[in-house]
């Protein structure tokens, strides 16, 4: 008991905690954008991977790490383009496209890998991201102070804007939208091809900050992790992100524990898994009052009530 206590008094610790959520927070944004408009993207997994490896041989190639980020934004939304493109014009199913999103990117980014580097075994590194030396706060990098920005301007934008009322609407009732002249069509595009492109960010915070190269299994169902973390905010960003912080704390816990005198006693796989058994029950009990669009994975043809 006197080890956790330690631990969770500890900066390391919750230094720690900020640096596992950062891209939660990012990819979890972007989730929420695209549900918030109406379209459950399924393809976050894939275009995490894809928006870490675009970042990741951007900043290789010789790029400042500033634009390399841009280059996995921009990434992130060219697959969300396609998504949209089958899901809110052509009303095809959000759950295959997104599966189907998903595959696309992890598949062309694996052939992008192989293209650029054939000869190489294993993959190069980067100079990524340093941490920053502010002044009373714990030292972090760009992008996690970015990450938490960009929260708080997705809940200005959604709660404060006539943008984001008329994106919260469609997700609601896209038949008001339209009553009042404006183009469902266009404004579920642009949310998932926004969010989609947040969504690469936060794959590409993993080889730009958090680590200096790029590997296929780096993503590790993180994406996942994003979608039940929308669910568990309610479709808030607010509260989206305190559960990003709360598995990260898991995450981070869970790793020290292994090297206490409990790690020497349990399996190493007991430990692994509390951070998801955790969340799940997290999950489970903040769902229960979770409001869930009313217009989420609903097509919307123009003209219709």
């Amino acid at each position: 008991m006197t080890e956790l206590f330690e631990i969770l008094l500890s900066a390391s610790f919750w230094a720690a905690v900020l640096r596992i959520a950062s891209p939660l927070i990012l990819a979890t944004m972007g989730e929420l954008i695209c549900e918030r408009a109406g379209v459950l993207n399924l393809g976050i997994e894939g275009i995490m991977v894809a928006g870490a490896f675009a970042g990741w041989i951007a900043a290789y190639a010789g790029l400042p790490l500033w634009p390399a980020v841009v280059v996995a934004f921009l990434t992130g939304a060219g697959f969300g383009l396609i998504h949209g493109a089958l899901t809110v014009p052509f009303g095809l199913s959000q759950h295959v496209v997104g599966l189907g999103i998903t595959l696309l990117a992890t598949s062309a980014t694996y052939f992008a890998y192989r293209v650029a580097l054939p000869e190489v075994s294993s993959p190069p590194r980067i100079e990524p991201f340093q941490p920053l030396d502010l002044p009373g706060a714990l030292a972090q990098t760009p992008l996690t102070y970015a990450a938490f920005a960009i929260a708080g301007l997705t809940a200005l934008v959604l709660y404060r804007t006539p943008l984001g009322l008329s994106l919260r609407a469609v997700g609601e009732n896209p038949a008001a939208v339209e009553a009042q002249g404006g183009n469902v069509t266009a404004l579920r595009m642009g949310a998932v091809i926004a969010g989609s492109g947040l969504m690469a960010v936060g794959g590409a915070f993993l080889t730009l900050s958090a680590f200096n190269s790029f590997f296929f299994e780096m993503v590790n169902g993180r994406g996942w992790i994003c979608i039940a973390l929308v669910v568990f905010g309610a479709w808030r960003p607010g509260k989206a992100v305190l559960g990003a912080l709360l598995f990260a704390a898991f995450d981070a816990l869970q790793i020290r524990l292994q090297q206490t005198d409990l790690g020497a006693v349990l399996p190493y796989q007991v430990f692994l898994m509390t951070p998801y058994i955790l969340s799940i029950l997290a999950l489970v009990a903040m769902s229960r009052s979770a409001r869930v669009p009313a217009a989420l994975m609903v097509p919307y043809r123009k003209g219709t009530r």
